[in-house]
């Protein structure tokens, strides 16, 4: 008698999932907040994560995304994000941290260009255009193929808000293998989650095929820490990610941008009225404090198998910190229902002992591509 196609899926999900057990890995997760311009915290992170990859392996020609599942990033951590998953078109990333730091490090006053707005104009904007084309030079191979969401060697996931149906608009590999209508542009996509309110107009997109349109603003509006993003989608993506039934299955590296206050940008007047110019801020630093709290929580009994790197006093007042200076400050943890806990170990040493860990579990086991020719359909259509 011949099994129902039904009964076959159950069995080839339960058969998936043993094997994945049996095997004892984890799905690893990166995520790269937003925030600010410069990415200093984010990309000290990164850098110093790839050093001890490499380290701990003893490849030197390992990269970032041999170790993780899948990657999300919001704003300039969405750059990061899509520069060290793009796919070089051999199947392997076109980027090192290294050199995708070093990338937005040389291309910071272009990506983020001062709009001269006249002499009577008082309100600082940037220059989208100046943005796009450095956009366009970072995610566009050497033969000229222009990237898309499908182009990259792991899972991506990129926030933002759609102005048009005020919700909040998630670009995901998973989507654009599914249907060229959700299949956008890298650089657009980048474009997208970076158009802050009062700093850049709202970004109209469509997809390749022109079927899906989205007026986007900064996805750290409502994702600046897209953490929490990051792992509902491999909870209910279960054609890339069928073995994941709860947090315990999950290892997360979440990589904050630090927060969003200096001197020049107080949050409150002498009056005690709030500063019009950093009320984005607050919401930027407030999504992502929030989000690290909420995932505190759901990790409070395998608080090991989530890490979250921020720095918070490695600069004076009014300074940017230094990569050195983000590595060698002491990690702060979210406790259980509130507050946070100065640690012994500094934010490298807390990357280096999560490192360890990831490389325990060897290279990720995910395809480069989602594989298509699969023998039975996913019973969600999860995303």
């Amino acid at each position: 008698m011949e099994l129902s196609n039904v009964t076959l899926e159950i069995f080839s999900k339960l058969e998936q999932k043993w094997l994945y057990h049996c095997d004892g890995k984890k799905t690893r997760v990166l995520s790269i907040d937003g925030g600010g311009t410069t990415g200093i915290v984010a990309g000290a992170g990164l850098v110093h994560l790839e050093d001890q990859i490499r380290r701990k392996t003893g490849n030197s020609a390992a990269k970032i995304a041999d170790f993780f599942d899948v990657i999300a990033g919001t704003g300039i951590g969405a750059l990061f994000a899509a520069m060290i998953a793009a796919d070089d078109g051999a199947g392997r990333p076109m980027y090192s941290a290294e050199e995708a730091v070093k990338f937005v490090n040389e291309n910071q006053l272009k990506l983020y260009k001062l709009k001269n707005g006249g002499v009577f104009r008082k309100k600082k904007r940037f220059d989208s255009n100046s943005m796009e084309r450095v956009l366009k030079l970072a995610l566009t191979r050497d033969d000229g193929t222009v990237l898309t969401l499908k182009d990259t060697c792991k899972p991506l996931l990129v926030p933002c808000f759609d102005v048009k149906s005020s919700a909040p608009f998630v670009f995901s590999r998973a989507d654009a293998t599914e249907s060229p209508s959700f299949d956008f542009e890298l650089w657009k996509v980048c474009r997208a989650t970076s158009a802050t309110p009062f700093l850049f107009k709202p970004f109209n997109l469509t997809s390749i095929d022109q079927q899906t349109s989205c007026l986007a603003i900064d996805g750290g509006l409502v994702m600046n820490n897209p953490t929490a993003a990051a792992l509902t989608h491999v909870l209910h993506n279960k054609r890339d990610f069928p073995a994941v039934t709860g947090v315990e299955d999950l290892l997360v590296l979440s990589l904050g941008n630090g927060p969003l206050w200096n001197e020049v940008t107080k949050k409150v007047r002498r009056n005690g009225e709030c500063v019009k110019s950093s009320i984005v801020d607050i919401v930027l630093d407030g999504v992502s404090e929030t989000v690290d709290q909420m995932l505190g929580n759901a990790f409070c009994w395998n608080h090991s198998d989530y890490v979250r790197v921020q720095a918070f006093a490695c600069a004076s007042e009014g300074e940017k910190p230094t990569a050195e200076q983000v590595l060698k400050e002491r990690a702060v943890e979210s406790l259980p229902f509130g507050g946070k806990r100065l640690l012994a170990e500094t934010n490298g040493d807390r990357i280096g002992n999560f490192v360890q860990r990831l490389v325990a579990t060897g290279r990720s086991s995910l395809p480069p591509s989602p594989c298509k020719d699969i023998v039975v359909s996913p019973l969600a259509n999860g995303r």
